[in-house]
Formats: structure tokens, C-alpha cells, sequence
């Protein structure tokens, strides 16, 4: 027979337990982040947490970052540890995951400043952007709560004027298809310079080889 946990017997959520501001981007405060969100919203299941990664991969394009902010990777909400995760009860607390870069604000028909920050796709703004309706309801499914998407143009922009300096966790970057591309033409000069220079490499073996070979012949005549 089991009983219910009194609110004083029971167990805290982890605190993420970041700095404020910009010291929260090193990878130690990156990895409790992570940590902490996998314990709160995916009951500490990281390969649930890793498909709900994948699915967002897919459905962004190159050029972009995904972040998640809030009360799941921190335990409590920003500057309110009186309130932690789900504090409402399972499944209550939301994830509120921001696009940023690319022309993810094309999607959004609401924004909080026109063109550069969107209102996040939510119970709120159901509307706020139909094109990432069945992406939103899929994620919601996987997790058992909310999941809010919003977007962004700048994230510099976004931290300062939307959420405030309260840290983020990284979920992926997608790098631009023209980063690849220089990528790949840089490996190519590379290649080039280097069968440029075997072939120097051999040209100049050969003729010193012959001249040696001269040399001696000259020798053995004399």
C-alpha cells in the first residue's frame, strides 16, 4: 500500500543552477541545462529526449539555431525558485522552444515586433503561425505537455529584448548551406594545392635524378 508524499516530504525538482547572463553558454552549464530538462520533461529518459532533438532537426532548415529556455532546464521559473517545474501538477509546465536565424519568421503570421520577433505558436496564439501546427501538435504528443514555438531573426536581439538575459539551452544548429558549400570549395583549393605540389615534389626528383645520372656518365667517359 503506497501513500501520497506530503508537499514537505516531497522531493524538489534538480536546479539547473546556471549564472545569470552570458556565463551559461560554457558546456558544464549546458550539460546541468540538459540534464535538468531530461529529468523534468522526459521522466530522465534521455532517448526520448534525443527524438524530440531529431524531430525539431528535421523540420528546421539550414541557417538556423533551436534553443529551448524556461523552467525545464532551470528547475523553477526565471527569478521565481518558488515556483518550480510543473508546479501545477505532471504535464502542466510547457517547453517553450525559439527558431532562430533563417527565414523561420516567414512561417508566423503574429509577432511581437513585426519582421524580427514572433508571438510563440501556443494555446495562446493557436494561430500564430499554421505552418508549424503538426510539427507543434507532434512534439506536444511526444512529451505530454505544451510545447511553444516561436522565431526569431536575431538572437542577440531576442535574449535582450524578449526573454530578458534568462539562459537558454542550445538544442541544435543547422549550419547555412553556403558555409557547406565554401566548406567543400575550401577542401577542393586544398586538394589541388596539394597534388600541385606532389607534383612538383616529383618533377624536381626527376631532374635532379637525371642530371645525376648525366653527371656520372660524363665521368665515365672522361
Amino acid at each position: 500500500m503506497t501513500t501520497d508524499a506530503s508537499p514537505d516530504s516531497a522531493a524538489e525538482p534538480p536546479a539547473a543552477e546556471v549564472p545569470d547572463r552570458t556565463g551559461y553558454l560554457d558546456a558544464e552549464s549546458q550539460r546541468k541545462m540538459r540534464d535538468c530538462v531530461i529529468q523534468l520533461a522526459f521522466q530522465g529518459d534521455t532517448a526520448r529526449f534525443d527524438e524530440f532533438v531529431r524531430v525539431l532537426s528535421d523540420a528546421t532548415p539550414p541557417g538556423v539555431e533551436v534553443i529551448l529556455r524556461g523552467s525545464s532546464i532551470m528547475g523553477h521559473k526565471w527569478h521565481h525558485p518558488e515556483e518550480p517545474f510543473d508546479h501545477d501538477g505532471p504535464g502542466t509546465s510547457d517547453l517553450d522552444v525559439t527558431f532562430v536565424g533563417g527565414n523561420m519568421i516567414m512561417l508566423f503570421h503574429e509577432y511581437h515586433i513585426p519582421g524580427i520577433h514572433s508571438v510563440p505558436l501556443s494555446d495562446e496564439h493557436p494561430f500564430a503561425s499554421t505552418a508549424l501546427g503538426p510539427l507543434r501538435q507532434r512534439l506536444c504528443e511526444m512529451c505530454g505537455r505544451p510545447v511553444n514555438l516561436q522565431a526569431t531573426t536575431s538572437l542577440v536581439q531576442f535574449v535582450r529584448d524578449v526573454v530578458m538575459d534568462q539562459p537558454y539551452l542550445v538544442l541544435l544548429k543547422k549550419p547555412d548551406e553556403d558555409d557547406d558549400e565554401s566548406e567543400g570549395d575550401d577542401g577542393e583549393r586544398d586538394a589541388s594545392q596539394r597534388d600541385a605540389s606532389q607534383r612538383d615534389a616529383s618533377q624536381r626528383d626527376a631532374s635532379q635524378r637525371d642530371a645525376s645520372q648525366r653527371d656520372a656518365t660524363a665521368e665515365g667517359q672522361s
